[in-house]
């Protein structure tokens, strides 16, 4: 565990910000952000994967039209 360190909060046009020091840089570009009482916890988000991204999606309600599949043409070798 690292310890606590200080840092300076300062304004970024109408935003709050923190710097944050390479000890606890974050990998990737994105993270989430949630507040617990008095505490703001910024934590990395896990990567993406298809499967997250489609579990996401709603069903798709309607049916489908059949796909004609003939059988292949018949070949001389």
């Amino acid at each position: 565990m690292t310890a606590d360190r200080h840092v300076k909060l300062f304004k970024n046009g109408g935003n709050q910000a923190v710097r944050i020091p390479r000890e606890f840089e974050l990998p990737g570009k994105d993270a989430i952000m949630r507040k617990e009482g008095d505490r703001l916890i910024i934590e990395p988000t896990s990567p993406k994967s298809l499967l997250a991204l489609l579990a996401t999606l709603d069903p798709i309600d309607e049916d489908f039209p059949p796909i004609p599949d003939p059988p292949p043409e018949p070949i001389d070798l």
